[in-house]
């Protein structure tokens, strides 16, 4: 019965800890990326600038390099019910996928940066990637258990988890320090897919983890090596359908769609040299 009581006092304890919002130890894994704190204060500075889209609020998540969610945030003052809730790990997928396909400087042929923006065209059908968005399914039973009023907080509990998942449209980048090395993934959620592209850059390199100054990508231009690329021409030779229902072909094979109110993505800061 001693035994029982303590148990159940414990829990409770634990419960009334986090619900008064202390945040728990942060997971090993995530050992020098930014907390929960650093992260939301980026996100409130990248959505305050002009980013296309809805306006709407957003998601935003930190991974590390084995997918261990470090840390989730959402737009400071906000309700669970003010952004679009399956955004949440949507944001988690997009920093899993941007850490599964980021390659750090000890590759083979040195750093590479995809980031989700530029996989779109490369899994359509016919393409190099087609079948990539299936592989590494989000684990339901970590990405939606615990209690939603921690969501977005410190206390998220996906934090200390790896939820998995790949996606295939922008918002997600890799996360490389001063050094050059790769130290994981961040993701966005909640708005058009290009706008959050324009975002999780934006958190990025506020946070001074866009040190890709030597980094390879596909953008074709050093100083956004992982940029989204809006190349999807119209085409009556065959090809992929674009969001008009027409066929479009993508002439550097990394091309995604453009979007509502479509953002301008050269005005992006340039990332930095290691």
């Amino acid at each position: 019965m001693n035994i029982h009581h303590f148990l159940v006092s414990g829990a409770i304890g634990l419960g009334v800890s986090l619900a008064a919002g202390s945040s728990l130890a942060a997971p090993a894994a995530c050992t020098g990326l930014p907390s929960q704190a650093d992260l939301q204060s980026a996100l409130d500075t990248a959505v305050a600038q002009s980013n296309g889209g809805l306006g709407f609020n957003m998601w935003a998540t930190i991974v590390a390099n084995d997918g261990t969610v470090c840390a989730v945030a959402r737009d400071s003052g906000t309700s669970l019910t003010s952004q679009w809730l399956g955004s949440r790990v949507i944001s988690a997928q997009k920093a899993n996928t941007a850490t599964d396909f980021n390659i750090g400087k000890d590759g083979r042929k040195g750093a590479f940066a995809l980031s989700t923006a530029n996989l779109y065209s490369a899994v359509q059908p016919g393409g190099s990637l087609y079948g990539l968005q299936h592989s590494n399914p989000v684990d339901p039973t970590v990405a939606y258990e615990g209690d939603s009023s921690l969501f977005g907080t410190a206390n998220d509990p996906m934090v200390g988890t790896r939820v998995g998942g790949v996606n295939v449209f922008g918002g997600g980048l890799g996360l490389y320090t001063a050094s050059g090395a790769k130290v994981g993934g961040v993701g966005v959620s909640g708005d058009t897919s290009c706008t959050d592209h324009m975002i999780a850059w934006r958190v990025r390199n506020t946070l001074m983890l866009d040190h890709l100054g030597t980094v390879g990508g596909v953008s074709g231009d050093p100083k956004h090596p992982d940029n989204i690329i809006f190349d999807i021409t119209q085409t009556g030779n065959g090809g992929m359908l674009n969001p008009e229902g027409k066929v479009g072909y993508s002439k550097s094979g990394f091309g995604h769609p453009t979007c509502i109110n479509n953002p301008d993505p050269s005005t992006l800061p340039a990332v930095r040299s290691p």
